[in-house]
């Protein structure tokens, strides 16, 4: 059995969707983020520096893994299974390279930029423009990559397109309601997206904690 600890963030849906995909029984345990419950101790001990999602697989080799951050429970509940991440070759490679794309870059980015652009209450025209700028420049990344495949990662579903895909939802929505009148221009990256809310396992995932 696994232990998610989790939120109704993108982050925290990169985790509940893998879980969904690779259909290991797990608990849910929601860590609300308005009542600071990620600084409670016990929480601060399997996730030290307070962010979720986190996890806690009571049957690894050993007893009981904590694993913490998004990116990391994503190679773990790959390797643990078989399932998403290529043993070997190119499409490893790329799955690890574009996770931690995401990772490094359009989650932080995306994350500045909606602070900024939708809930700051200062708004800061300099700042909007500067993570939104670079946003949009990730997402042009990313748009070139699917023109040419149809996962991320390259022929194959990975956790690479699990990584990105609520961190590009979430943002473009913000995008929509924060600058309605600028074009993100990127069909191919809607067309990854509407093939990735497809899945049963995303939709599901995308449904936890249910609060």
């Amino acid at each position: 059995m696994i232990d998610l600890y989790t939120w109704t963030t993108p982050n925290g849906r990169k985790a509940s969707i893998m879980l969904e995909e690779v259909g290991l029984p797990y608990r849910v345990h929601p860590v609300d983020l308005s009542k600071d419950q990620q600084f409670e101790p016990n929480f601060l001990a399997i996730s030290p520096n307070n962010k979720i999602p986190a996890i806690v697989d009571h049957d690894a080799p050993g007893g009981p893994q904590a694993i913490f951050e998004s990116g990391a429970i994503l190679v773990y509940l790959a390797e643990k299974t078989g399932r998403f991440l290529a043993p070997e070759g190119s499409e490893r490679w790329a799955a690890l390279e574009w996770t931690f794309w995401q990772v490094g870059g359009l989650g932080p980015m995306a994350g500045q930029y909606g602070y900024f652009a939708m809930r700051a209450e200062e708004k800061i025209p300099a700042a909007i423009q500067r993570f939104g700028g670079e946003v949009a420049r990730l997402l042009g990344v990313l748009d070139r990559r699917l023109n040419d495949h149809p996962w991320i990662a390259g022929e194959h579903y990975s956790i690479a397109d699990i990584a990105s895909y609520s961190w590009t939802k979430a943002v473009l929505a913000a995008m929509g309601r924060a600058e309605p009148d600028r074009d993100a221009g990127v069909p191919a990256v809607e067309n990854w997206l509407m093939a990735m809310e497809a899945r049963p396992a995303v939709q599901q995932g995308m449904a936890v904690p249910k609060v």
